[in-house]
């Protein structure tokens, strides 16, 4: 006489009762083959990864620029708890952002954007500060830097920064700078934060110079 093996019986418990208490009854992921993007992660997951401590920026003029950008937040300053759309960022003058800005007219109540080296990361918010600007974005001078995100850490000088700041990609900041310059642009439009948690991933537009 024989009996059913474990597997027949488990098969049995399901059909009768629907679970077994303690076992696993769904599991949260999706078949390569089925997922068209060919993600392990789901959508949500993938978005959740890719921002996780981060903010997103999107540029809305000039068109050739309207993408995505990814940056990370400063250790020091305030935090970027307000949204602002349409806002200005403008490349500071002189690019490193380490003295008075020729160009703090074009800076007052927009977001200075500067260029890293030559002082410290909280000597160049400062500097935007007294500018005028609501926040600075600071790139990499290392415009081949396509995955290093810099921490941009207090110089322990205790001075007081009370706008956000954040480091940007020098790849990214080299093609926005060059851009802007080669149309004699003074500035571009974007805004900061974006919440890429609410936008499909297909819908996302990355820089085609970088990978997330």
């Amino acid at each position: 006489m024989s009996f059913p093996g474990l597997g027949t019986w488990f098969s049995i418990a399901v059909c009768l009762f629907g679970s077994i208490p303690g076992t696993l009854t769904s599991f949260n992921y999706q078949a390569k083959s089925d997922d068209p993007q060919n993600h392990a992660l789901s959508d949500l997951d993938w978005r959740i990864s890719v921002g996780d401590g981060y903010l997103f920026f999107d540029v809305v003029e000039p068109d050739d620029l309207q993408y995505t950008f990814k940056i990370n937040p400063a250790s020091f300053g305030t935090e970027w708890n307000e949204t602002y759309n349409g806002i200005g960022l403008v490349p500071a003058v002189p690019t490193c952002g380490c003295g008075s800005f020729d160009n703090a007219e074009d800076v007052e109540g927009n977001i200075a954007f500067i260029e890293r080296g030559e002082c410290s990361f909280v000597s160049k918010v400062i500097k935007a500060q007294e500018a005028g600007a609501i926040a600075a974005i600071i790139t990499d001078h290392e415009n081949d830097n396509d995955e290093l995100y810099i921490i941009m850490q207090d110089d322990t000088t205790e001075r007081d920064v009370e706008i956000p700041a954040a480091f940007l990609l020098g790849a990214n900041g080299y093609h926005i700078r060059h851009h802007l310059y080669k149309t004699g642009l003074t500035e571009a439009k974007i805004n900061v934060p974006v919440n890429i948690s609410s936008i499909p991933m297909h819908k996302l537009k990355q820089p085609p110079w970088i990978v997330w």
